[in-house]
């Protein structure tokens, strides 16, 4: 794909006016590092659980196939229930960025069940994750299928509270935990996150059907998605009665929450994530 072709994509995949050269490296980061952040995530959060981990790749819808993590320790029984989190991965895939996420998140006490949109696959160049993300836009229903079976695995589950499952995804996979917010009347969620997810959903009568909480995580520098429209969106959650918390970082464009991208904001990661954990806590461990 030539630079101006993909520059044309980008302005229509992200909403953007100017692309700028080092977008590409701006919207995703590298295909496969985390590790940094991990490890400063872990190192700011007090874990108060020294249970370790049991983790293992799962069917969980034709062609997808999930990374579920969870926390075990000597005296957990199979009866014992713990709240649940389906992850959704960035444009990349479901890469080991996205599986050392989701075993961080379990560290605090959750069933994490990180999905998979892209039938295996894990781009290593912008141009085939780009190609990817249209895929599964293009076939948003199957990718909505996809999120909700994930969340029927989870329910089903011997050692999952059926009524404390959320979602929870970075740019792409924001977007598509929002839409699955939208499209999970049959299997109502306990919460919602996304961290400055694409496209975003501003319509009031469509954002009513969410019944449960909702976290936003933005920058106000973010070229995919302007602060008037980060604004109109927490509007008209208000406007429909939903009960929301949208953070919005300054000076901060998109992608901040990803180390190897050059938006890489260490500081304001750390407090979302800690914002991320009260949230769920809050709203999913608490109720």
């Amino acid at each position: 794909m030539s630079g101006i072709a993909t520059s044309i994509m980008l302005s229509i995949m992200f909403g953007s006016m100017v692309i700028i050269p080092s977008y590409m490296g701006v919207v995703g980061g590298a295909a496969d590092n985390s590790l940094t952040n991990v490890s400063k995530l872990s190192s700011t959060v007090n874990m108060g659980n020294t249970a370790n981990l049991q983790n293992k790749t799962v069917e969980y819808f034709q062609d997808a196939q999930g990374y579920l993590v969870y926390p075990v320790s000597s005296n957990d029984t199979v009866s014992k229930k713990l709240p649940a989190v389906v992850m959704i991965h960035e444009w990349w895939g479901l890469n080991e960025n996205i599986k050392n996420m989701a075993n961080l998140l379990a560290k605090q006490g959750f069933v994490v069940l990180a999905a998979d949109l892209y039938k295996g696959e894990v781009a290593d160049n912008p141009e085939r994750a780009m190609e990817l993300v249209q895929i599964a836009r293009n076939n948003q229903n199957i990718s909505i299928n996809n999120l909700q079976s994930a969340v029927k695995y989870l329910s089903l589950l011997p050692n999952v509270d059926s009524s404390k499952i959320a979602s929870f995804g970075w740019c792409f996979g924001g977007g598509q935990s929002l839409q699955l917010a939208l499209n999970s009347q049959e299997h109502p969620l306990a919460a919602t996150i996304l961290y400055y997810g694409t496209p975003l959903v501003t319509d009031k009568a469509l954002l009513s059907k969410i019944k449960w909480p909702v976290l936003g995580i933005f920058g106000d520098k973010d070229q995919a998605i302007p602060v008037e429209e980060i604004n109109q969106f927490g509007n008209s959650l208000n406007q429909s009665g939903i009960t929301n918390n949208i953070h919005i970082y300054k000076g901060l464009g998109h992608a901040f929450a990803n180390p190897s991208g050059d938006n890489y904001a260490p500081k304001e990661t750390e407090d979302a994530w800690q914002k991320t954990i009260s949230f769920l806590k809050k709203y999913v461990v608490n109720t």
